[in-house]
């Protein structure tokens, strides 16, 4: 006999005979929201209530097991029942109960398939803890029941880095019983059969040992602390998991109360901010539009920025036609991209025969004619206003009808780009970042008459590239660049005033910085920098204190970093040392300029540092630069390595207060009242009381 009947809009039970299975439903990829959570309990509680039933069976519906929470509810007080409440009541179910994963079973819905008495993998699947990147450990029995299963350094990897297993891992782990083909409701039938039948073994959970590894524990926690000390949560999963030797509810105990530590601390609400913000910043009325369809995309230039974008395309499976001047610099180019390509092998992201693929959907041309039928042209040649207008007007008589003109100038002005065309509405800036087949953030500048289809191609084209696009008014630097170079300013301030640059390099990455801006200047070239502000000095006004004469000076050396072996540091072997010439520079500047040099602690260092890039970007939302604070933090976040896990600078802002700010900032102008403004926007903020995050609502 068949019944079925719904226990609530989420969750249904079907009875077929003595199998009971419960069915999760709640599109688009059964969150386990509210109605989840207590349609399960309710599920479990009713079936074992009655003698009629031997085995469960829990499955979901659509494309996809739960995958993780409801994140309508995130920032919300939580709502009963909790999910470890749920888990524990279907754990201590006196039925078997066994689960049928499919698609992705992540965070929540991976720990609810460990706390059933057997787990079934449909083929495709993958599993994963990936809390760690919202500053949380799992929450609900992961660092527990997980090791029980599959050992300590198998959970260890899985909560520590956040990333997806493949389901054939899983099984090889023991994290699952099984890995089969089908329809996950005709699995769940067929092995709620076997359970009956004693060829599919069911066990509690808590009911397994665990193996404790203190070699690994130690070598984890040791290896943290020196590689991730500003992170809270990962110290916090070794600990969780070391408690796995205790009685489940022992360690259920304490894996709860790390969790609720860990959701008290800041770094949860940036990575929270992080994780909307990534969705948020390509919402937005001026994209709005059908996008165009990009089947080729063409490239002009085969230098460091165009072969990566070329990689970018090609890794999305797009064809691209590359275009160079001369042979040698095109034979340069292919060989860049190559290598590339090669190194996405050696890393596991692509397989030799996509790499083959690729390479054949890359075509290079010394005739720019050749553009003729490409669908989107990316300009990536060196920042000179009449080379780009020069190609520009090429492409406006070369180029279809339709096809988005797009140039990757990280400073000059789209409008006088696009005024070279008879089609201003098709073009745009793409502004990669390098390398640009890796790093994320794509801004996308919107020129006067730039289409609104064509803004929405560029965030569709982002999308496709998995990039994070953000728009971006013109104006010199758009959003990242122009920022950059006004707490730059700050940087060159405090070096001249007393900080020495390794000084300044360490306190930022104290607060989180993978590297600090003098190894990064080093790393990409102090020539470019240099180049900008010889490009810009007629704009630089008089009144202003030059901020970087000591950079200029150690440029005229020949010093521009790694790849001259010497800038602000040495580069004779794999640790760069302190430069003592370009000290030197420094300190006979100081004499000339006649500056007594002052101590900085490092607080006071990155406090400086934040509250200029603060500044500064508050500017950028005052003119209109960028539409909304959100659209700022992400740019910092994705492409010039602000710590994912501070949230972004006026994320920042909104901790440190609009009152303190206030304050900060006008005893920093007592030294220098030029540099050291309060914007307005600023003051009217704190006069309303509002934040930042109220900003990001509005917008």
């Amino acid at each position: 006999m068949t019944t079925s009947s719904a226990v609530n809009a989420n969750i249904s039970i079907e009875q077929l005979g003595d199998i009971a299975l419960i069915c999760i439903d709640n599109p688009p990829v059964n969150a386990s929201g509210q109605l989840v959570r207590q349609g399960l309990l309710d599920a479990v509680t009713q079936l074992n209530s009655t003698a009629e039933t031997k085995v469960i069976a829990i499955y979901a519906a659509g494309r996809t097991f739960v995958a993780g929470a409801d994140i309508k509810e995130f920032g919300k007080p939580p709502l009963e029942p909790y999910l470890p409440d749920v888990f524990n009541a279907i754990e201590a179910s006196a039925i078997p109960v066994i689960s049928i994963l499919h698609g992705t079973a992540l965070g929540g819905g991976f720990e609810l398939a460990l706390s059933t008495h057997a787990r079934i993998g449909l083929k495709g699947l993958k599993i994963g803890l990936p809390e760690v990147n919202l500053g949380l450990l799992p929450g609900a029995g992961g660092t527990q029941r997980l090791p029980r299963l599959a050992g300590m350094g198998f959970t260890l990897d899985m909560a520590l880095s956040g990333k997806p297993v493949s389901g054939e891992a899983a099984l090889e782990s023991g994290a699952i019983d099984r890995l089969v083909e089908g329809d996950p409701r005709d699995v769940a039938l067929a092995m709620a059969q076997e359970v009956i039948d004693g060829t599919l073994a069911t066990r509690p959970t808590g009911s397994l040992q665990v193996t404790a590894d203190e070699t690994l524990l130690e070598e984890t926690a040791n290896k943290l602390r020196m590689k991730q000390p500003h992170l809270f949560s990962p110290h916090k999963i070794v600990e969780a998991v070391a408690a796995s030797t205790l009685p489940l509810a022992e360690g259920l105990k304490v894996e709860r109360a790390a969790f609720m530590e860990a959701m008290e601390t800041p770094q949860r609400g940036g990575l929270i901010h992080a994780f909307f913000g990534e969705r948020a910043v390509s919402n937005i009325p001026e994209a709005k539009g059908d996008a165009r369809d990009i089947a080729k995309v063409g490239i002009i230039g085969g230098g460091t920025m165009g072969s990566g974008i070329a990689t970018a395309c090609l890794l999305a499976g797009l064809p691209v036609r590359l275009i160079e001047v001369a042979q040698d610099g095109l034979d340069r180019g292919v060989a860049t991209i190559t290598k590339n390509l090669e190194g996405a092998v050696k890393r596991g992201k692509l397989t030799e025969a996509k790499k083959a693929a690729a390479l054949a959907a890359l075509e290079p041309s010394l005739a720019m004619e050749d553009l003729a039928d490409v669908d989107l042209v990316i300009e990536a040649v060196f920042e000179s206003m009449d080379v780009k207008r020069d190609i520009f007007g090429k492409l406006d008589t070369i180029c279809k009808d339709g096809a988005i003109l797009a140039s990757n100038t990280s400073y000059l002005d789209i409008n006088e780009i696009a005024a070279c065309t008879n089609r201003p509405g098709d073009v745009l800036g793409l502004h990669f970042f390098s390398p640009a087949h890796v790093m994320r953030l794509l801004e996308i500048v919107q020129g006067a008459e730039s289409a609104p289809e064509v803004l929405a191609t560029g965030f569709a084209f982002a999308k496709r590239l998995k990039k994070v696009g953000v728009l971006a008014q013109v104006c010199d630097g758009f959003i990242g660049n122009r920022i950059m170079n006004h707490y730059a300013k700050a940087v060159g301030y405090l070096v001249l005033d007393g900080a020495s640059p390794a000084e300044v390099d360490q306190a930022l990455e104290g607060f989180g910085l993978a590297m600090g801006p003098h190894k990064v200047g080093d790393l990409a070239g102090l020539d470019i920098g240099w180049a900008n502000r010889k490009r810009t000095a007629h704009l630089r006004d008089p009144a202003d204190r030059y901020a970087t004469p000591h950079a200029d000076r150690i440029c005229e050396q020949g010093w521009f970093g790694r790849k001259t072996g010497s800038g602000y540091y040495t580069y004779e072997d794999k640790h760069p040392k302190v430069n003592p010439e370009a000290i030197k520079i420094i300190e006979d500047l100081r004499s000339e300029l006649n500056i007594t040099p002052q101590d900085f602690s490092a607080e006071e260092i990155v406090d400086r540092y934040l509250t200029a890039m603060i500044v500064e970007s508050i500017r950028v939302i005052e003119d209109g630069t960028a539409k909304r604070p959100v659209d700022v933090d992400m740019v910092f976040l994705f492409g010039y390595g602000f710590p994912r896990f501070r949230g972004g600078p006026l994320h920042q802002a909104d901790q440190i207060g609009t009152k303190a700010l206030i304050k900060r900032i006008e005893g920093y102008a007592a030294d220098d009242a030029r540099y050291w403004q309060v914007p307005q926007l600023l003051r009217d903020m704190d006069a309303a009381g509002q934040t930042f995050a109220d900003l990001n609502k509005k917008g």
